[in-house]
């Protein structure tokens, strides 16, 4: 039977949300050949990176923060109110177009300050095309959002709790309950705690990019998609490398390029550093360095959990706490080892890689098998029993 599945992520900043969609759609398509998988995103970089067969785009026009942190029109001269309506309206023609089966949205339940809105009354009556049922929609989360205390506040400005209980059958945190909870710590009421699934890290089975990692030895620094990883990128091509070792930064498709062109200056004048640019996939540099200095985000750090290889943490920890939070979590847990920023420096890098840069492979004692989950999950949530319209008018009263 075939299936069709869509992926909504908004995308206003870094490739996160839309790497991890595409990670879920080749772990789908992998299962159930027959699927087809449509990916929303705001994010036009996602035209650049790989994907699975029988998957697509609809890339939203994009929208960004400014320096005041509001969002605006990335690229058209049009009002945010205009540009949101704009991108909801077509991810309503997409979902009544398409008429998937199961809708997968990242993070924000209404989606960008509410774009969402339109497109999940269209799914409430649309009709999956496989299935010949109603379209379902999952909620797909992070392992870490925020302070518990942020999240609350968040989420009860958005209207999410609300959104939850009319609009979605389930929950999936992209992470293992054991390392953290964010759902019991804002307090989710239990109804929707029994919707929620803890799918385990989307880490094992990460696409393997066929590009051949350098042959001498060599170790990666990552910061993202760059756009607030300047500190640590600028400390690390300072960082005295190990012996025998090369010394790889990834700058990001998103860092100033201004900034790039300094830290690639700096790398013409040391004969073991390297400065990339955009890497549509670096998972061949992450299984092939001797160690990794990476920022907090949730797909690097997946990255190297899957590698197996020493890795650092240097976190982001303004204007959110997430990555530190993350940072703290994964030093306890596993072999990842975490820096704060205040200690950030050279000597700090260097001494830390000539410390590790010798170690085996490391899997930690930690649930990776994500990507081997969802698709049991997905076709579990499609062969449930559909609520008729009477248990939905009890959700909604």
């Amino acid at each position: 039977m075939q299936n069709r599945v869509m992926l909504y992520s908004h995308d206003t900043q870094g490739l996160g949300h839309v790497r991890r969609n595409i990670e879920i759609a080749r772990a789908l398509v992998r299962e159930r050949p027959t699927t087809d998988v449509l990916i929303v995103t705001g994010a036009p970089e996602a035209a650049y990176l790989p994907r699975p067969e029988h998957t697509d785009l609809v890339v939203l026009p994009p929208v960004s923060k400014n320096l005041q942190g509001e969002y605006t029109a990335t690229t058209l001269d049009v009002s945010l109110t205009e540009i949101l309506h704009l991108r909801g309206s077509l991810v309503a023609a997409a979902v009544s177009a398409f008429r998937p089966d199961l809708i997968i949205v990242d993070k924000e339940a209404r989606g960008l300050q509410g774009e969402l809105d339109q497109a999940l009354a269209v799914a409430a009556h649309t009709i999956g095309f496989g299935t010949g049922r109603r379209t379902r929609l999952v909620l797909g989360l992070r392992d870490i959002l925020d302070t518990a205390m942020t999240v609350r506040r968040e989420w009860q400005n958005r209207r999410t709790v609300p959104t939850l209980r009319v609009s979605y059958d389930a929950i999936w945190v992209y992470g293992d309950q054991s390392v953290h909870d964010p759902l019991h710590e804002i307090g989710l009421p239990a109804d929707l705690l029994a919707r929620a699934e803890f799918t385990g890290y989307l880490s094992t089975g990460r696409h393997q990019s066929q590009a051949e990692p350098p042959a001498e030895k060599f170790v990666l620094g990552l910061v993202g998609g760059g756009q607030d990883g300047l500190r640590l990128a600028e400390n690390f091509v300072e960082t005295p490398m190990p012996n025998g070792h090369q010394g790889i930064l990834v700058a990001g498709p998103y860092m100033p390029a201004e900034a790039r062109e300094r830290l690639q200056a700096r790398a013409e004048q040391r004969p073991d550093l390297t400065v990339l640019g955009f890497v549509a996939d670096p998972s061949a540099l992450v299984a092939g360095a001797s160690a990794v200095v990476t920022m907090g985000g949730y797909n690097s750090v997946c990255e190297v959990l899957a590698s197996g290889r020493p890795g650092l943490i240097v976190p982001r920890v303004r204007p959110r706490r997430e990555q530190a939070i993350r940072a703290e979590a994964m030093a306890a847990r596993t072999h990842l080892d975490e820096l704060r920023p205040d200690d950030l420096s050279p000597a700090a890098l260097g001494s830390w890689l000539a410390s590790v840069v010798e170690h085996e492979n490391t899997r930690p004692d930690i649930d990776l098998d994500g990507l081997q989950r969802i698709p049991r999950l997905a076709a579990d949530l499609l062969a449930a029993p559909v609520p008729n319209s009477k248990e939905l008018a009890d959700v909604i009263a």
